[in-house]
């Protein structure tokens, strides 16, 4: 049985409040939550005593994009969409312990077919499947012969869109996800919209009365600014695209994005193929074409994060970027939100500042920041702890010691 009371005792604390970790800081849990923060904390007898060493401790990460039953080992939709409903869910359970691993102790499920979100969900809740704790969308909506399709929610028209709210609501979707634009999905057009401003109107509206917030994918620009003008909650991608396939950024765009306080998560690692330049730059001897394509995707990757940083000139941007791995899809693995978290700090983020908008502003987009994103008394105790200060080195976010869910430490 675990022990009322853990104090967890680490070299350094960054709580998820911004600013530097502070030093030989303790943390005491109690039955799940944070019951005190500090040096040289009380304890009640019979406390269990974890000493983390010199690791820092720091909220758990949140991914907020990520399809638990994609392989993400760059198959085409296509094929990873060609397995049975069974086996996604096996591929979503170790995808989840692979997040988990990686300091990830809340996840966001960005849309999986039929009923295999709320499945996983339900056998994290059993305690049937390890893993983070999980707000799922269920079904993505999607116009006929959309992005993600196959996943069975089309829906054309405002009515339509309703009825399908309606439907994910009383399955248990924890918030609802809208495809505005085509993505990756053969068939569909990334650079145009899929939805007019009062489609989704409509599932904004229809969401917010059953009190659940709203995601939608946009990678067209046109797309961008009909969630904009419906009042979508987070914007995903937020690509900029041009029906003819290339990336340019609108100011007046960006200025409407900052005016009206929607929150953007870029998925940077999915645009980049940040994993391959990873993969290319720890080659100890690169081929000459090996390093002919590391060159082509750094510079593609630059120009990527160049129009984010325009972005971020806008008063209020910085504070609303949401980490997101959109993990699953393509050759996108599970575990890997430090690569996010690098490319937002190549974008102008400090180190802190990334670690921020993983924990506290990531908490705050997916309406949970009551319990977590914070080092603070009352949360929940879901905790990470890193070889290294990630408060000044973003690398420290890819050396995971040790994670806590509930005070209970899981790795």
């Amino acid at each position: 049985m675990t022990p009322p009371h853990t104090l967890l005792r680490a070299g350094l604390l960054a709580d998820g409040l911004g600013g530097q970790a502070r030093p030989h800081q303790e943390v005491l849990v109690h039955e799940g939550r944070i019951a005190a923060v500090g040096p040289h904390l009380e304890c009640p007898p019979g406390t269990q005593i974890i000493d983390l060493g010199n690791a820092c401790l720091t909220p758990g990460l949140i991914d907020g994009h990520t399809h638990l039953g994609l392989s993400g080992d760059g198959r085409p939709y296509a094929e990873m969409f060609g397995e049975s409903d069974a086996m996604m869910v096996l591929i979503g359970a170790r995808n989840l312990q692979l997040h988990r691993d990686a300091g990830i102790t809340t996840l966001r499920e960005h849309g999986a077919r039929n009923q295999v979100g709320y499945v996983l969900k339900e056998g994290v809740r059993r305690g049937l499947i390890p893993g983070p704790r999980l707000q799922v969308s269920g079904r993505p909506i999607t116009c006929t012969g959309g992005h993600f399709h196959m996943c069975n929610e089309v829906a054309d028209g405002e009515e339509e869109i309703r009825r399908s709210v309606r439907r994910l609501v009383h399955e248990g979707a924890d918030y609802i996800k809208i495809m505005a634009s085509g993505g990756g999905t053969a068939g569909t057009i990334p650079g145009l919209a899929s939805y007019t401003t009062a489609e989704l109107g409509a599932a904004v509206h229809e969401a917010h009365y059953f009190h659940r917030l709203t995601a939608a994918h946009c990678r067209a620009t046109d797309s961008m600014r009909r969630a904009v003008e419906a009042g979508i909650d987070l914007m995903e991608h937020a690509e900029f695209l041009d029906p003819d396939g290339q990336l340019r950024f609108d100011p007046e765009l960006a200025a409407m994005m900052a005016e009206c306080g929607i929150w953007i998560s870029p998925t940077l690692q999915a645009w980049t193929r940040y994993g391959r330049m990873v993969e290319l730059r720890q080659r100890p001897s690169p081929t000459p074409a090996e390093e002919q394509e590391l060159r082509a995707l750094e510079v593609r990757a630059e120009f990527r994060l160049d129009l984010l940083r325009r972005l971020m000139d806008y008063k209020g941007m910085r504070e609303r970027l949401v980490p997101g791995t959109d993990s699953g899809a393509g050759a996108i693995a599970f575990g890997h939100l430090d690569y996010d978290l690098q490319l937002l700090h190549q974008t102008g983020l400090t180190p802190a500042e990334t670690l921020v908008s993983a924990t506290r502003i990531s908490a705050a987009a997916i309406g949970a920041e009551k319990d977590l994103g914070t080092i603070e008394k009352g949360k929940v105790a879901d905790l990470a702890a890193f070889d290294g200060d990630p408060t000044r080195d973003v690398g420290a976010f890819s050396r995971v010691m040790a994670v806590f869910q509930d005070g209970v430490r899981v790795r």
